[in-house]
């Protein structure tokens, strides 16, 4: 784990849970596309620069989940490096006390205060827009969060982010956590269209060939939204429907858990409802969802 791979002239990435971009401005400086999850990541990239003689100038974050920004800190205050990303996920990598409030809905419990969910704040210094080095471009990726990014090396290779999960992933937990279920969609089909030499997602073996993933990707999330609109044929409110999706795809609930999924199955709702598929109702002052007939 935290094997260092070559991938381009350039480009190299970090084997790692949330696999990890590193791109050479020059022979002796680099910048990174994410962190890690936490400190001891941070750890593991700082072994590896100093191995190779490399100088970290930037860290560019795709998104401010703690598994993409948790390394920031040790990093920044090792290197005094810069750390951008776009607006509202400069905000949360900020001030990450808003991504447990904001899964919440409220001010997050003890239990929800963890590096999981809440990464140690670092010092964002600009955006994407005018601050990448030369050799990088961005594309947004919006979905899965605010306004995640991805980024192209000119040795065409792609870092996406967690806007596609593995196949072993989806076959295992079924929900990832998407905000926004029109903008995944419409960013999946974005991704398809995708020409490189190599695509990097974060939590994925690595493909020449985006398409298959990206279309079990589509697939599943289709298979959800015909799921919950049959458990909306007995017009329950949202714990129930929350509920139904854990036992149904034998998941295990935890605090984590209820606020990520339970985040998505709103999104999934809210999806639902825009698009004429399922109606709402209040009833006895519950919030009542059903489908439409």
């Amino acid at each position: 784990m935290y094997e260092l791979v070559q991938v381009g002239e350039k480009t190299y990435y970090i084997n790692c849970p949330a696999k990890i971009g590193i791109y050479k401005i020059n022979d002796k400086d680099v910048c990174l596309i994410d962190s890690g999850n936490d400190k001891d990541a941070g750890r593991k990239i700082n072994k590896l620069l100093n191995e190779n003689e490399w100088s970290l100038k930037l860290i560019i974050n795709t998104h401010s989940n703690g598994d993409h920004i948790g390394g920031n800190n040790f990093l920044q205050k090792k290197w005094n490096c810069e750390i951008i990303s776009t607006p509202i996920e400069n905000t949360f990598t900020s001030y990450p006390i808003l991504e447990p409030s904001f899964l919440y809905g409220g001010y997050p419990c003890k239990e929800l205060r963890n590096k999981f969910l809440m990464a140690t704040a670092s010092n964002t210094t600009g955006d994407v827009d005018n601050n990448l080095p030369k050799g990088l471009e961005y594309i947004n990726l919006p979905g899965h969060f605010f306004q995640m990014i991805g980024i192209r090396t000119d040795d065409n290779i792609y870092f996406l982010g967690d806007c596609l999960f593995g196949e072993n992933i989806i076959n295992k937990y079924h929900l990832s956590f998407i905000y926004d279920v029109k903008e995944y969609l419409n960013t999946l089909d974005k991704v398809k269209n995708l020409k490189g030499k190599l695509f990097i997602p974060s939590h994925a073996d690595t493909y020449e060939d985006i398409t298959y993933l990206a279309d079990i990707n589509i697939n599943k999330v289709e298979d959800i939204c015909c799921k919950i609109c049959e458990f909306c044929e007995d017009n329950l409110i949202f714990e129930e429907i929350l509920q139904r999706i854990f036992s149904f795809y034998n998941l295990k609930m935890d605090f984590n858990q209820y606020v990520l999924i339970g985040s998505t199955v709103r999104s999934f709702l809210s999806y639902l409802h825009d698009e004429g598929k399922i109606d709402i109702e209040f009833i006895d002052n519950k919030l009542i969802w059903k489908t439409i007939e």
